[in-house]
């Protein structure tokens, strides 16, 4: 078989509701001041998969923008992840052999979209691997911060989500996944993600009851 190197086009499909994913095998209470909150790769180029006004990606972004108004509220550090567009081949990897060359470099492809923008005293970091801790300093500056849980939210969520949850919690940072703050390629893979995740790396949650704990 082969496989071509390119991002699907992603049918609508519904966000999971609370109590469609199993119990989290993890103990761990949310704690808002050990928190920091991630927007895994909510960049143009990814974005643009969606149907645009259609879940998962319009209810995923409404959650995001909702969860980072509480957390800057809150006090709570903010962190960006964004892939860089026109890749050389050995900052690219072996992630082009399935993906192919990645987004261009360009603004539309490049930016985080615009119900999402960073703001002041957000923290950009630049993406080479799926998980946001490779090649990156996240660790240290969540340690920095005296930070050991990460609120997840962003895309793809059985991709990069999946893989920084499963890399934070090898690291002793506990992964909290916001599972109606994610979207992915479909529901399955969707719904395998929050199921791989709640079995073996973290807390599967929603934002409602994120936000409602800071509220």
């Amino acid at each position: 078989m082969t496989i071509t190197p390119r991002l699907p086009s992603i049918a609508p499909y519904p966000l999971p509701d609370e109590g469609e994913w199993p119990a989290s095998r993890a103990p761990w209470p949310f704690e808002p001041a050990r928190a920091a909150l991630l927007v895994h790769d909510m960049q143009g180029y990814f974005v643009d998969a969606f149907v645009a006004g259609s879940d998962p990606i319009q209810g995923a972004i409404a959650n995001i923008a909702r969860l980072l108004a509480a957390a800057r509220a809150n006090g709570i550090p903010v962190f960006y992840t964004a892939q860089h567009g026109d890749q050389l081949p050995a900052d690219r990897g072996l992630q082009k052999d399935l993906w192919g060359p990645g987004m261009r470099h360009l603004p539309a492809q490049q930016r985080i979209i615009a119900a999402l923008q960073p703001e002041a005293g957000d923290l950009l970091l630049v993406k080479h691997r799926y998980s946001a801790f490779q090649r990156s300093n996240l660790e240290s500056l969540l340690r920095a911060r005296g930070r050991d849980q990460l609120l997840i939210t962003g895309i793809y969520a059985h991709i990069g989500c999946l893989q920084t949850a499963g890399d934070a919690f090898q690291r002793d940072v506990r992964p909290f996944f916001v599972a109606d703050a994610v979207a992915d390629f479909s529901r399955h893979w969707h719904d395998m993600a929050l199921s791989y995740i709640a079995d073996c790396s973290g807390v599967v949650c929603s934002a409602k009851q994120l936000i409602e704990k800071l509220t």
